[in-house]
């Protein structure tokens, strides 16, 4: 439908406001990183470590109760699940070695360090039962994850980051060029950095499905600076005395309706995951919508930038021309 209503050509001048769009992506860079060093991530269990455990809210169970029936300072919450449902939420870290009983007491330091998240969740869960006369399936989430297993999580999460934007660096660099190559690399760290810096800023719990979510977006960023990229080459190897400025303008406008289509419509499917996909997949959907949305941006105003700041230029030396005979225009 969109399609039938968009003009059959534009002639939006983006790179004379180029400098506008560099120095609000140097603004919001600096501020993530400002908030990355000073408020930090809100690390999920997957990477801070420690259990959630979540009840259906009833009339016996309810944040008040379980917080004044179990021992250990709980951190306790309420939630609205996928369905509609009320939940209540539990998160904890190793609790006090006094409420694990005399069988933990008895393990060696090395071994507490191994079992202490564990030995806490089964109390809790173990309290939760016998306070609240609960069954087992009852329990609708239990998740434990010992510090170890978190930081190599956490570890493992961000090398997976960096081998993407590495690959996709060497890629850019042999198709195009190195220049094109930067400004590609330059888009994916805007977008995950500053993704970053929106989940510090509104402190989002930050789990391995944000890291999943990152992925998809440096994905998609790269795909649509690819987009505009080939179609720069194209008019560039086509229009050979043209300006760069001319070139990238010309060549984003002919994408612009293929952005605006896939951007549209990737945001229609994310919108419905936050809407109705749950507490659990809240963080992806915000993170990819947000991801969407800066990863059009910077795919237009800031890898385009840097590419015209460093040059259009694709054809390797000694490369044939692809439209044999044809000079350009002037």
């Amino acid at each position: 439908m969109l399609i039938k209503y968009w003009p059959e050509e534009t002639n939006i001048p983006f790179m004379k406001y180029r400098w506008v769009g560099v120095a609000l992506s140097v603004i919001m860079i600096v501020g993530s990183i400002f908030l990355l060093a000073t408020r930090g991530l809100n690390f999920g269990v997957d990477f801070a470590g420690g259990s959630v455990v979540e009840l259906a809210e009833t009339e016996t169970v309810t944040v008040p109760e379980v917080r004044s029936k179990i021992a250990g300072g709980l951190t306790v919450n309420s939630a609205t699940g996928s369905d509609n449902q009320r939940l209540v939420v539990i998160r904890f870290g190793e609790l006090d070695e006094s409420l694990l009983g005399p069988e933990f007491a008895a393990l060696t330091d090395e071994e507490k360090v191994e079992r202490a998240s564990g030995a806490s969740n089964t109390y809790v869960v173990s309290e939760l039962k016998r306070a609240f006369n609960l069954a087992d399936e009852d329990i609708l989430r239990n998740d434990s994850v010992g510090p170890k297993v978190s930081g190599e999580l956490f570890l493992e999460s961000m090398i997976a980051l960096g081998v993407a934007c590495v690959f996709m660096l060497l890629y850019i660099t042999f198709r195009y060029s190195w220049s094109y190559g930067i400004g590609g690399i330059a888009a994916i760290f805007h977008d995950a950095i500053v993704t970053m810096g929106l989940f510090s800023l509104l402190q989002l719990e930050f789990d391995l499905t944000t890291i999943a979510a990152l992925l998809t977006i440096i994905g998609y960023s790269i795909n649509d600076s690819v987009v505009v990229f080939d179609r720069v080459r194209e008019v560039r190897r086509k229009y050979k005395q043209m300006p760069g400025i001319d070139v990238i303008d010309l060549a984003t406008n002919q994408t612009l309706s293929r952005t605006a289509l896939t951007s549209g419509t990737v945001l229609v499917a994310v919108l419905s995951i936050l809407f109705f996909g749950g507490p659990v997949l809240s963080g992806m959907a915000i993170a990819m919508v947000w991801g969407v949305l800066i990863g059009t941006y910077s795919s237009i105003f800031f890898a385009s930038a840097i590419v015209l700041a460093l040059g259009t230029e694709v054809k390797k030396p000694g490369a044939p021309d692809d439209v044999p005979g044809f000079q350009g225009v002037a």
